[in-house]
């Protein structure tokens, strides 16, 4: 069984676990450990707890338990970090270069420098890196973060005048959304929930769970609900008191409790919409639209003339007379038909001879 701690190397700030191997160690004693970036001196957060495992035998042990030569050095690195903070300042006034310089941290062993900086976009600091590197003789590392983290490494005092989440307990960024002060009826007001980061609060997602589990037992905003004495619609809820607003039909305010509800109320009925309850309701009668009229089916010529001999009479043989000669119409009109005349042709006035027919007969020719 190995013996493993927990480890944090700034104030809320990630924590790691280390094989403390057989050293007696406490809460709150400065270790040193080696990590990817380098050496460091870091605070135990929780006490040594025995685990087993293949992931156990993985982990980075400690080194030795800090002494006071070791804190004495971390103490000229701090002041170390300071200066090598205001130099930079002063090369970014005088580059004018489009970046905010936030923090400077050092490695225990002063083998590397990170200069921990905010900007809109990308910014060309190789300049500024090589003033650095000339004038503290060590690596340098210009590492760009976000507001959140800014605000982080920077402190304050928040709204509620207690000393920031994210810089005194809050090791980790959680996702907040409008959703979530829509919820708890909270203004809507970019002032009173967004942080020193500008960003939402992150208090926001402390109650949010809980509102949304003592939100199922109360009736939504808007529905219509019923009480021994009255019946309202739910005008305001709060969820912490238990008090529901309620507005009744004549726009009169009250106050009730979440056990007074008996039940949804009846909708609001108008004397004019009411109908009566001996009549039966009558029962629309649906027009019936007139049937378009069917298109005659084209029938064969064949067809045609099957039906019009069997509707024709057939004379009678006593009655039966000779018939006229037949003479052929000159403008081609049908036979048995009146000869239709002409709406152009003035009155009194014949056709010109010479149309090839006169009566019925041809016009002599003189032929060869």
């Amino acid at each position: 069984m190995a013996q493993i701690v927990t480890i944090q190397f700034t104030k809320a700030g990630k924590m790691f676990d280390f094989n403390a191997g057989t050293l007696e160690l406490a809460q709150g004693d400065h270790v040193v450990v080696e990590t990817e970036r380098g050496i460091g001196v870091g605070q135990i957060v929780k006490p040594p707890v025995e685990r087993d495992g293949e992931a156990v035998t993985a982990l980075a042990p400690v080194k030795r338990k800090a002494t006071a030569e070791d804190m004495a050095t971390v103490e000229r690195i701090t002041q170390k970090e300071q200066e090598a903070y205001r130099f930079c300042v002063n090369r970014i006034i005088e580059r004018n270069m489009p970046m905010k310089l936030v923090r400077v941290e050092y490695q225990f062993d002063s083998s590397k420098a990170i200069f921990f900086f905010t900007a809109d976009g990308r910014v060309d600091f190789r300049d500024l890196v090589k003033d650095l590197a000339h004038s503290f003789h060590t690596r340098i590392e210009m590492r760009q973060i976000g507001v959140r983290d800014e605000a982080k490494m920077t402190g304050g005092i928040g709204i509620c005048g207690r000393e920031l989440c994210c810089s005194s307990f809050l090791r980790e960024f959680q996702p907040v959304s409008v959703k979530m002060a829509k919820e708890q009826n909270l203004a809507l007001n970019p002032n009173k929930i967004s942080g020193q980061c500008g960003r939402l609060l992150c208090c926001l997602d402390y109650e949010y769970e809980t509102y949304c589990c003592l939100r199922k037992n109360f009736p939504k905003a808007g529905k219509r609900i019923r009480t021994v004495t009255a019946v309202g619609v739910v005008d305001k809820i709060n969820i912490l008191t238990g008090n529901i607003t309620l507005k009744l039909d004549d726009n009169k305010i009250i106050v009730i409790k979440r056990d007074e509800i008996i039940g949804d109320g009846a909708p609001v009925t108008t004397p004019l919409q009411a109908a009566p309850e001996a009549s039966p309701p009558q029962q629309r009668v649906r027009e019936r639209r007139p049937e378009p009229r069917k298109k005659q089916e084209k029938t064969s010529l064949e067809t045609y003339t099957q039906n019009e001999e069997r509707v024709k009479p057939q004379p009678s043989p006593q009655a039966a007379r000779p018939t006229p000669a037949v003479v052929p119409d000159p403008d081609g009109s049908k036979t048995g038909q009146p000869r239709k005349k002409h709406r152009s042709r003035k009155h009194g006035h014949r056709k010109p001879s010479g149309s090839g027919q006169d009566n019925g007969t041809p016009t002599p020719t003189s032929g060869a």
